[in-house]
């Protein structure tokens, strides 16, 4: 029993330590970006590790203006909320659905959404790309946030049926006594206490598609439709050539900037939502 308690304390102990460090690393790592988007080229070639004597926030503006960051970040400010609000729209009843009521093909349609975790996108670009050409939507904000939603629709639900599972079922009873429909119980009790698993849900896709570069890069043709992602690379690849490095880190901080905030505002809710979600009803 001793030996078993003196393991565990060892494990949490190495556990705590690698967190720890990992923690270390990532935050040392982001400060170091960020401290060297504001040097010139001649401080970061002359000291990679040395504080800039001057803050360059010119280097901001630069990538701003001159690279065209901000129709790329237009375009993602259009594409990512839009296909957020549509998966929330469409996850939240059919997960509702497939945890709280009882038909006949409900476990295979849950265990589809499952399944579809599991396919990785990669394998898809083919077809994907087929279809939006044969019903004009390549090239087009329409078509990627098609393909996003249908994409982030399986996790979501799988998600949101945790967390609906939760739910005592004398919240719908007591509904059903006042003469609540399924429709309004849906909307009038359960939407207003689900905001923890939606929001969770809502942060995971903004994070995912705000970052996605794969489908973008197949799906998106036009130089003034391409989303955040692709503008960084597209950044990269100048950078690679004219040597201005400290203005490609500047970019890496725009990008990161508000998937940071996002989550940084919105954690407790996510561990809320995945924490509720996680126990069944």
């Amino acid at each position: 029993m001793e030996k078993r308690r003196f393991l565990n304390k060892i494990s949490k102990s190495l556990s705590y330590l690698f967190l720890s460090l990992w923690s270390i690393f990532t935050i040392f790592t982001l400060l170091w970006i960020v401290v060297t988007s504001l040097k010139s080229n001649r401080e970061l070639f002359r000291s990679v590790w040395s504080l800039p004597d001057t803050l360059h926030f010119e280097n901001y503006v630069k990538v701003w203006k001159l690279f065209n960051l901000s129709i790329y970040f237009r375009n993602s400010l259009i594409v990512v909320p839009i296909s957020v609000l549509i998966i929330l729209v469409f996850a939240a009843p059919a997960a509702y659905v497939l945890a709280r009521s009882s038909f006949r093909g409900r476990e295979f349609l849950t265990n589809f959404f499952v399944f579809g975790i599991g396919v990785p996108f990669v394998v898809l670009l083919i077809p994907l790309y087929s279809l939006l050409t044969k019903i004009h939507l390549i090239d087009t904000f329409v078509g990627l946030i098609l393909i996003y939603v249908s994409l982030s629709l399986p996790f979501s639900i799988f998600i949101l049926y945790g967390f609906f599972r939760s739910f005592p079922s004398e919240l719908e009873e007591a509904a059903a006594i006042d003469g609540c429909s399924p429709f309004w119980t849906f909307f009038k009790i359960v939407l207003p206490i689900s905001t923890p698993g939606l929001v969770t849900v809502s942060i995971f896709n903004f994070i995912g598609i705000w970052n996605e570069y794969l489908l973008a890069l197949v799906l998106i043709r036009g130089e003034n439709k391409k989303p955040l992602s692709l503008g960084l690379y597209a950044l990269q690849s100048a950078m690679q050539y004219s040597g201005d490095w400290v203005s490609l880190f500047a970019g890496v901080i725009i990008v990161l900037l508000p998937c940071l905030i996002f989550f940084m505002l919105m954690s407790e809710r996510i561990m809320e939502g995945l924490t509720v979600g996680a126990i069944k009803g």
